[in-house]
């Protein structure tokens, strides 16, 4: 079994949005919570709501209405949910305990790192800009960056390419299966962050990670040796 000692180079660390950098879910929440009350329905508690963020709008909307895409009046509610949380997506939204000192010590290290989301672009722009991320990350790249969205490896390999970086030396941290998948379709090492959303609804085991980490500075060990 592979051992941080034992961890292959890294040059690129590439990390999913929603429930790995940032937890973006009270600000979700809220607005699917205004769509509910908007139609005399109540809103519904955080905790009942947050292990579905990571699968976007379209898993709010079907946890919260019941509705999946194709269904009447699905593609009118996306959008203005979309529309309550643009005009506010970063009311309450924080990066995760151990994020900030994970990407000092990757930046003190002379290594890059980059964000791969499905968020789309319109969206992930000015959430990166509000948590000071805009001007630190190597790439950034959204839902609709590449031609398909994760689990399709596109989007990491879209990052790797524009950062010039070998897959053999990148490194995708996601929490959810998605990411897993499409880390591992994209030929990087894949690693599960058990402090994400996903990991409350599905078998973070059988996603196959290359390693899961309970917090964000576990990775430290992996992608510097040094540190372990």
């Amino acid at each position: 079994m592979a051992t941080p000692a034992s961890a292959a180079r890294t040059d690129l660390v590439l990390f999913d949005l929603d429930g790995t950098l940032a937890d973006t879910a009270p600000d979700l929440v809220q607005a699917i919570n205004a769509c509910l009350e908007q139609r005399g329905r109540a809103a519904r508690p955080l905790a009942e709501l947050r292990p579905w963020v990571s699968h976007g709008a379209r898993g709010l909307i079907e946890q919260a209405f019941g509705l999946v895409p194709g269904d009447e009046g699905y593609e009118a509610l996306r959008l203005e949910f979309l529309q309550r949380y643009e005009g506010d997506l970063c009311r309450h939204t924080v990066l995760f305990p151990g994020v900030e000192e994970t990407l000092a010590h990757i930046e003190d290290a002379g290594l890059r790192w980059g964000i791969v989301t499905n968020k789309i672009a319109r969206l992930t722009a000015p959430l990166v800009r509000a948590l000071r991320l805009d001007a630190r990350a190597a790439c950034v790249v959204s839902g609709d960056t590449a031609a398909r969205a994760k689990p399709d490896p596109a989007p990491i390999q879209h990052a790797l390419a524009q950062c010039a970086c070998a897959a053999a030396a990148g490194v995708y941290v996601g929490d959810d299966r998605r990411d897993i998948q499409a880390g591992r379709a994209a030929g990087v090492r894949t690693f599960a962050a058990a402090y994400g959303y996903s990991v409350a609804i599905d078998d973070i085991d059988a996603w196959q990670a290359d390693h899961i980490i309970a917090r964000p500075t576990d990775l430290l060990a992996w992608v510097l040796p040094e540190a372990a």
